[in-house]
């Protein structure tokens, strides 16, 4: 296991222990004091999601084996934070639709006379658009962080396959310096049997040189 993941995972895990604290306390409080809340949650949660980035980079460049292992974990901690953000989101759409009750009750003590159902549809609307802004713009940022985890699950791809290549490479450097040592012992061998051909011949020669003399000299007597 890397020591490394193993620090970013603990404070991912003391940082979600302390968010959904953070969560239950948010939705019994109201006004600037939940609003001020909220952002101390939502600060939070760009710390778990970069804690989270780091721990894929981090589980990603390990050993096969323990990358599975570790890349499982990371699809929990992912959940878990995914659980987060829909609880922050459902407390602030509370806490909208709670000041917009405010407000209309607010207008029509004020004024009761003068505050029409056209009005309250208006701020109703406005209401709404708020919300599916700010849905739009989580959208975009969860987009944003899932293209950023594709393309380093690509880099490091192309990195592993980048290893492949070069140690395919050094094999064919192997296997060419094999081929020439086995050049060169052929080539070796080659002129030994052309030289003991040579030695052969010149032996035989001798012989049948001695052979002749022997007759030559038997048959003068």
């Amino acid at each position: 296991m890397s020591e490394v993941f193993e620090g970013y995972e603990r404070q991912y895990c003391e940082l979600s222990a302390g968010l959904s604290k953070k969560c239950t306390s948010a939705s019994l409080l109201d006004g600037e004091q939940k609003k001020q809340k909220l952002s101390e949650i939502t600060a939070g949660l760009d710390q778990a999601e970069a804690l989270i980035r780091k721990m894929d980079l981090e589980a990603r460049s390990l050993q096969p084996n323990v990358k599975a292992v570790l890349l499982a974990k990371l699809r929990e901690y992912k959940s878990d934070l995914n659980n987060l953000k829909s609880e922050v989101k459902r407390i602030a759409s509370n806490s909208l639709n709670q000041a917009a009750r405010d407000e209309l009750l607010e207008s029509g003590m004020a004024d009761a006379a003068t505050v029409s159902a056209d009005q309250k549809g208006r701020l109703l609307m406005s209401t709404e658009r708020l919300n599916k802004t700010s849905d739009r713009v989580r959208d975009s940022r969860r987009t944003m962080l899932e293209t950023e985890e594709l393309g380093v699950s690509i880099l490091q791809d192309l990195n592993q396959q980048r290893q492949s290549l070069l140690h395919a490479h050094g094999n064919l450097h192997g296997v060419d310096d094999n081929l020439g040592k086995s050049k060169k012992i052929l080539t070796n061998m080659s002129r030994r049997m052309s030289r003991n051909k040579y030695i052969i011949g010149s032996i035989v020669a001798v012989l049948i040189l001695a052979i002749i003399l022997i007759l030559y000299f038997k048959l003068k007597k």
